[in-house]
């Protein structure tokens, strides 16, 4: 059995790997397989619905910044396409400009850093992937230090200094990703075994960085929190 974790490096393997069976963890399930339940082929595993909720989290980033009207998406392309057209489809219903600003490797982000200073945006929506998972204190001074508000997708962004993100919880989603390769180590075929979705998302707000940033967040929003910083 293959475990590939991150939708890019489960995109790779699944282009390579057409017989033994791939357990990946992804943003998009759909990526990988054109349906849920029983799919045929090599491939399972589970996903975060991270790319689903980028419309989502956006919404929220706009409650808590209800100025914000230009947002730079920050990603690693190959690692975001459906998450950014759902962020895309999203804003302008949001009143939101979306402009995009990518990296193809770790060191390429502080240049792309310097490229969203450059464009002034009213807050940074950062797309996860193992480059912005490493470099996220950075990415959370950066944002500090250019006042800007920040969404992301997982608690670990927030929990590093970022302001705020709504996504799956993430041990809940390892739990699953055990359950799934137990059943492979069990005898049955990766096609029989469903690609299971997050059923439970949680969202964090650092309250310490919101004053910071001088930002005064809505109480409604606060009282939605499912954990608040301090």
């Amino acid at each position: 059995m293959i475990l590939a974790l991150g939708s890019r490096v489960a995109r790779i393997s699944q282009n390579v790997v057409r017989r033994a069976p791939l357990v990946v963890y992804t943003c998009d399930a759909f990526d990988h397989v054109a349906r849920l339940a029983q799919q045929g082929g090599n491939v399972t595993g589970v996903t975060c619905m991270t790319s689903e909720l980028s419309g989502k989290r956006l919404e929220l980033l706009k409650e808590a910044v209800p100025r914000a009207s230009r947002v730079v998406f920050l990603s690693e392309p190959e690692d975001s396409p459906s998450g950014l057209k759902r962020a895309q489809d999203a804003a302008p219903g949001l009143g939101i400009k979306l402009t995009t600003v990518g990296f193809k490797s770790r060191g390429e982000l502080p240049r792309a850093l310097e490229i969203v200073a450059k464009e002034r945006p009213d807050a940074l929506f950062v797309y996860p992937d193992p480059f912005t998972l490493m470099e996220r204190e950075r990415i959370a001074e950066f944002a500090l230090k250019q006042r800007l508000p920040t969404m992301y997708a997982f608690r670990e962004f927030v929990d590093a200094g970022g302001l705020m993100s709504y996504s799956a919880n993430s041990l809940d989603m390892f739990r699953l990703l055990a359950d799934q390769s137990a059943r492979i180590f069990d005898g049955k075929a990766p096609g029989d075994v469903p690609m299971l979705q997050a059923t439970r998302f949680e969202l964090i707000i650092n309250l310490k960085t919101a004053k910071a940033l001088g930002l005064t967040i809505p109480p409604a929003l606060l009282g939605r929190a499912d954990h608040v910083i301090e």
